[in-house]
């Protein structure tokens, strides 16, 4: 096993910058997730990672060792693609062991790495069968064990669940997440689906046009984001915003009005708070539907998912706000409604999408 460090890595395109002085500790046996919108820069710098990229700046070190200008098959690590890149003329059997017979490994480690590697992912009894004989998701476990048998100091993964289909999506999740219990390798995923950087990292990347947004548990991007961002991208749906004027201070937190004129004290430290260009952020579960409320508007959609329903309103005033109501209460279309606010979980975010938070959080 190996860490993984980026010192001020930029890559350019000739005269386009898609990554600009970017810098990341991984630490030793982490699952790391960079997570973003297509086009944010995260495969890019997983290529740089795998050698598959040159780096226009800075520095990678795997371990304590230098890799910026070593070859792909020196640097000690696997990648795991999109595509499954499989030898459709080969078996199983062979796929796993073309790479290590090509090193020179010899023929019993080689037996006892397939071995190890067919049973931890459950593909003894597939060895002597062809890709084309396979279902995707056991196309893709193949790929998996063929990172696997290599022993690698770091594991890449570069948006390998995309081609599955929804249901088998979740369960390779959970086979990805019991793999790196058992091996205890550092592993890098990268993915612009927020439901698996939040099931299986261990600290996630947020990217946005070639940057770092936030680095930060799962748990912490959802409560805490750093920026508006960050809000709108982690969750399902994402958090709502709405804007709100600065009116007063009140014991030290800020006081501010919400369309329609109603004031609410906030959680939010009112020092070093601007005094214009202010947005309400809450997320779905921290509204409610109620007789009396600050915020007002009307029901455009009832949305039912089973183990939670979502009214989508449309505010006094034009703003849009999902809200998470009782299974079994859901408000009529068309009705206008009053909304309540959970202030502790309620965050405040300044013209440059900066976070401000409610001081009880995470407490």
């Amino acid at each position: 096993m190996a860490g993984l460090k980026l010192e001020n890595v930029c890559k350019r395109y000739g005269a386009v910058q898609v990554i600009a002085d970017l810098s990341l500790d991984v630490a030793q046996g982490e699952f790391v997730v960079f997570l973003g919108p297509s086009g944010c820069g995260k495969t890019s710098l997983l290529r740089m990672v795998a050698g598959l990229e040159e780096v226009s700046g800075g520095r990678i070190l795997i371990g304590d060792r230098d890799v910026t200008a070593a070859p792909p098959g020196q640097r000690n690590l696997a990648m795991v693609f999109q595509h499954y890149a499989l030898y459709p003329h080969m078996t199983v059997r062979d796929n796993l062991s073309f790479g290590l017979r090509n090193l020179g490994i010899p023929a019993d480690e080689i037996a006892r790495r397939i071995t190890e590697s067919a049973r931890m992912l459950e593909l003894d009894t597939l060895l002597e069968r062809k890709p084309g004989q396979l279902s995707g998701g056991q196309r893709q476990r193949v790929a998996i064990g063929r990172a696997v048998v290599k022993e690698p100091g770091i594991f890449l993964f570069d948006e390998p669940l995309s081609n599955l289909d929804a249901a088998l999506r979740g369960r390779t999740r959970l086979e990805l997440a019991q793999l790196h219990q058992r091996l205890g390798a550092t592993m890098v995923f990268v993915t612009h689906d927020q439901i698996e950087a939040m099931t299986l990292a261990t600290r996630i990347v947020v990217m946005k046009d070639g940057a770092i947004e936030q680095v930060a548990t799962p748990a912490e991007l959802y409560r805490r984001p750093s920026t508006r961002f960050v809000a709108s991208f982690i969750g399902t749906p994402g958090m709502g915003f709405v804007p709100v004027e600065r009116a007063a201070d009140d014991r030290g937190h800020a006081v501010v009005t919400v369309p329609g004129g109603q004031a609410i004290t906030t959680r939010v430290p009112a020092q070093g708070l601007p005094a214009q260009g202010l947005v309400l952020g809450v997320r779905p579960e921290n509204l409610r539907i109620a007789e009396h409320g600050p915020l007002r508007g009307r029901v455009e959609l009832v949305e039912f998912l089973g183990e939670r329903t979502l009214a989508h309103l449309k505010l006094d005033g034009g703003t849009p706000l999902v809200v998470t109501v009782p299974t079994g209460a859901s408000p009529r279309l068309g009705a206008p409604v009053a909304i309540t606010v959970d202030m502790a979980e309620a965050h405040l975010f300044d013209e440059d999408g900066l976070a401000h938070h409610a001081q009880e959080s995470l407490a």
